[in-house]
């Protein structure tokens, strides 16, 4: 009897130690909430997934203020995102693991309608990513956002 409760106690300690980070320790896969780094203000609401072996990402929710449009559209977007809604937009994708990076990829920017080549990094246990979007002609030229993890009661 004693071993039994032994055994209990040492399983339930073992699930109560740091359960809430566990499962998105690495893995940029879920929703984010997209910070805009210049003014620190809530963008919108994305969503990461893994589609044949790439992250893919769409935006989910946009947070605009009263006096812009309340259903952007990408205008300077090219090719087949031209003129299409933001939200519901696939602005991610092509990423592929590489030791704690997830590289490869690109990343649409549709309030300018470029397209950046972009690294993906998951930090502080799950519960930020590091957006590394740049441009490369000798070395990288670019900018870094730090988005937030979000739950589906943020949508």
């Amino acid at each position: 009897m004693k071993k039994l409760i032994i055994i209990i106690c040492l399983i339930i300690f073992l699930f109560s130690f740091n359960i809430k980070a566990m499962p998105y320790s690495t893995s940029p896969i879920g929703l984010w909430k997209t910070i805009d780094d210049s003014t620190g203000e809530l963008k919108s609401i994305v969503k990461i997934w893994l589609e044949h072996g790439k992250l893919i990402g769409k935006i989910k929710k946009i947070f605009p203020k009263p006096d812009e449009d309340q259903n952007p559209k990408c205008d300077k977007c090219k090719g087949k995102r031209k003129d299409k809604p933001v939200l519901g937009m696939i602005f991610l994708w092509g990423f592929t693991p590489s030791d704690s990076k997830w590289k490869g990829g690109k990343i649409l920017d549709p309030e300018n309608g470029k397209v950046y080549k972009c690294i993906l990094r998951v930090i502080d246990g799950g519960e930020k990513l590091k957006v590394f979007g740049y441009i490369r002609i000798i070395f990288k030229i670019g900018r870094t956002q730090t988005w937030l993890r979000a739950q589906e009661s943020d949508l």
